[in-house]
């Protein structure tokens, strides 16, 4: 990895000192004559997109957008301007705006935000088009953007610098919003469900609903130690004992563990519960909705995906967990002793530890070799007990819990679970699970318990990395606007 010398050089190329100079100079004269370099609102016509869909020849408008390429042809400009929702391009003829306001738009860069009004009509080209009578500067860009037909190049600094990647990658751009989108229709589908959103606490006294990391604070009112959250499990089944019967939470969560390819820090969870519903009524769910997210997102159920397709045509394969493994391992697997098992992994390429017995070692079978075969979308079900503490059993094996994992292209997507709603059988699962630490047992949550909360199934989906599903992303911190990464210092 390059110093922090090399990472501050190169995250700061695109706005050098002698791009700066000029820049300056161009606001100097423009504030000289009269144009504020950060100017104040402009009433626009609409946003650029709707300018266009709505489209009448002669129509006056005013638009605001960035200013991304110019093309000066002497005695006319043509430019190409960008807002949030899309692009226009303006026609500037000294014919029709006169020489001062001609002569002084020579100073406007590009990145510079720009307000024009004027009237609609279309090129020779069929480009729809404006035709400025009246321009004003909104807001001076002191940096010079990336070169047009590249944007950032650098993916370190397309995520350091998310801002330049937005406005100089449009498939940046069309990815997040996408991400906006499927946001938009998950909580759609789940409404038109009767599921109700609701919101948790992000500190908790205890970490609690997930076996992890947390990150760790300090209330100083209350003087104790506070935890931001791991999962919202076990705040949204406490509204099931108050009465809520369906319920969904859509928002972050925090642990304390690596970066890599799928894994941040901060990252979204879709979390939902229905009284009275199990792990098969999660299963239509998930079914069901992303179905629904990709008809009205993607307009198509059949997603490109690395060098293979996605279908998220329900009903969706689903397969026990030690079938799986019997087919990769062969049908002796289960009789055999941990030494023995231990071997056979090791030749096939998993690396387990000495100490660690016949459930590890099958369970790292399971996340290293399995796993990421499981390309089409995959319910597998009845996983080991001993690894789903918050679900119910199978009713015919008590050695397996009444959970499924949702797996798609080679990775975990989504939990669902037969909810635990004995509270007997809910402390033992967390006494095993704490060992010594009897401290960390949630009480409140087993007198939650007490008072009753229905049968319910429950699921949580990682919004991350179904977008990077739906959108072919490679790495979770291209569908993150802010991911964390290493800081780097200017010294």
């Amino acid at each position: 990895m390059a110093d922090s010398a090399e990472k501050v050089s190169a995250a700061t190329a695109v706005g050098n000192d002698e791009y700066r100079a000029g820049r300056i100079a161009h606001m100097e004269a423009l504030a000289k004559a009269g144009r504020a370099p950060f100017g104040a609102a402009f009433e626009r016509s609409g946003r650029i997109a709707d300018v266009r869909d709505s489209y009448e020849e002669g129509k006056i408008v005013a638009v605001a957008g960035r200013m991304l390429s110019e093309r000066n042809m002497g005695k006319t400009v043509f430019a190409d301007v960008s807002d949030g929702s899309g692009r226009i391009q303006i026609f500037i003829n000294r014919g029709v705006i006169g020489d001062e306001q001609f002569d002084e738009f020579k100073l406007v860069d590009l990145g510079d935000h720009i307000g024009v009004e004027g009237e609609l009509f279309t090129t020779r080209t069929g480009e729809i088009s404006v035709r400025v009578r009246f321009w004003t500067l909104l807001s001076k860009a002191l940096n010079q953007p990336p070169e047009k037909y590249h944007g950032l190049q650098d993916v370190e600094d397309r995520y350091r610098m998310r801002y330049i990647d937005l406005f100089s990658n449009p498939d940046t751009r069309e990815r997040f919003n996408k991400r906006s989108a499927v946001i938009s229709c998950i909580r759609k589908f789940l409404e038109g469900r009767g599921y109700q959103e609701v919101e948790t606490p992000m500190m908790q006294p205890h970490a609690g609903g997930a076996a992890a990391c947390p990150f760790t604070t300090h209330y100083n009112a209350l003087d104790c130690t506070m935890y931001m959250r791991i999962a919202p499990e076990l705040y949204l089944k406490r509204l099931l004992v108050g009465g809520f019967d369906k319920v969904f939470e859509l928002n972050r969560n925090f642990r304390n563990e690596g970066l890599d390819r799928s894994h941040n820090p901060e990252f979204t969870v879709l979390e939902a519960y229905e009284a009275y519903g199990d792990r098969l009524s999660m299963e239509r769910l998930v079914e069901d909705m992303l179905a629904y997210v990709c008809d009205n997102v993607l307009g198509t159920r059949k997603v490109v995906y690395g060098d293979g397709e996605i279908d998220f045509s329900p009903p969706f394969r689903e397969v026990e967990y030690a079938v799986l493994v019997r087919e990769f391992m062969g049908d002796d697997w289960f009789d055999l002793s941990a030494e023995a098992a231990r071997a056979k992994a090791e030749s096939a390429g998993v690396q387990c530890a000495p100490e660690w017995n016949h459930l590890l070692i099958t369970h790292e079978v399971y996340d290293k070799l399995i796993e990421r075969t499981l390309f089409q979308p995959t319910f597998v079900t009845r996983i080991p007990r001993e690894f789903v503490p918050l679900a119910k059993t199978c009713k015919d094996d008590p050695a397996s819990a009444d959970v499924f994992e949702f797996v798609v292209a080679g990775r975990e997507l989504c939990p669902g679970y037969t909810e635990q709603n004995d509270p007997f059988a809910q402390r033992r699962a967390f006494e095993l699970q704490a060992g010594d630490q009897v401290e960390k047992i949630d009480e409140d949550f087993i007198t939650a318990l007490e008072y009753g909360m229905p049968p319910a199934g429950g699921m949580g989906m990682g919004i991350d990395r179904l977008v990077m599903l739906l959108t072919g992303a490679d790495a979770i911190r291209d569908v993150i606007l802010f991911p964390q990464l290493k800081q780097i210092c200017s010294t």
